[in-house]
């Protein structure tokens, strides 16, 4: 019987297809480990084949990070090449399972985020403009810069900003951008796009927490002077 690749699979088969649809978490440890090694054998797909080395296993993936490259290579499938690969993911998951969870900031202040901002924007000649993506307590997911435009300004599209935030899941929204010149007054600009910002996450259900105007050594926060 002629042996089908994983492309010739039903899409909602394949691996890689599906983790990509449904998230890693849908996949069983068999799939996974297949995504690894990319192919089975001749009688065999990768998803059998390490469905069979699990199996023997006592489906532990502990008792398959104590295998050999030896032990692995027995199978029929599985060479040199696909045996370390396999190895080398289970010393991965054993070395992530000893670190501690990467301790994210907490930005619930203005002073926070100029302190986070700061040595990033502090010697810019330009203005860049940055969101700051906060879960529900404040913590940081991700810091963007949306743009990066000439010594008084920066467009900023306010969709761009939106779609980060739903792509992320972030409940809490922030902003700032820097001013080179060393002027901490906003602008009408900086004014009108605080608000449309506000509005926008209003409409998103989204808390916009401030707008934060950086420059060396000073920040300008639209919440702490209730402008926002």
């Amino acid at each position: 019987m002629e042996k089908l690749n994983i492309n010739q699979w039903a899409e909602e088969d394949r691996p890689r297809e599906k983790m990509m649809a449904l998230g890693a978490e849908a996949l069983s440890n068999a799939e996974l480990l297949a995504i690894l090694i990319g192919s089975g054998s001749t009688k065999e797909s990768a998803v059998d084949l390490m469905k069979r080395v699990l199996n023997d296993c006592h489906n532990s993936l502990n008792t398959l990070g104590k295998k050999t490259i030896r032990d692995l290579c027995t199978y029929n499938g599985i060479g040199e090449a696909k045996a370390i690969t396999i190895l080398a993911a289970c010393e991965l998951g054993k070395r992530r399972q000893q670190e501690s969870p990467e301790e994210r900031p907490k930005l619930n202040t203005a002073t926070k985020i100029y302190n986070e901002m700061h040595p990033q924007m502090q010697d810019l000649d330009v203005e860049e403009f940055w969101v700051l993506l906060l879960n529900q307590d404040h913590r940081l997911i991700k810091k963007v810069r949306i743009s990066r435009g000439g010594i008084s300004e920066t467009a900023v599209d306010i969709r761009v900003i939106m779609k980060e935030a739903v792509l992320h899941n972030a409940t809490i929204l922030a902003v700032c951008h820097n001013h080179p010149s060393g002027k901490l007054t906003p602008s009408k600009a900086d004014d009108d796009l605080t608000r449309n910002i506000k509005h926008a996450c209003e409409l998103m259900r989204i808390f916009f927490m401030d707008h934060v105007i950086i420059t060396d050594g000073q920040y300008y926060s639209y919440h702490e002077l209730g402008k926002c």
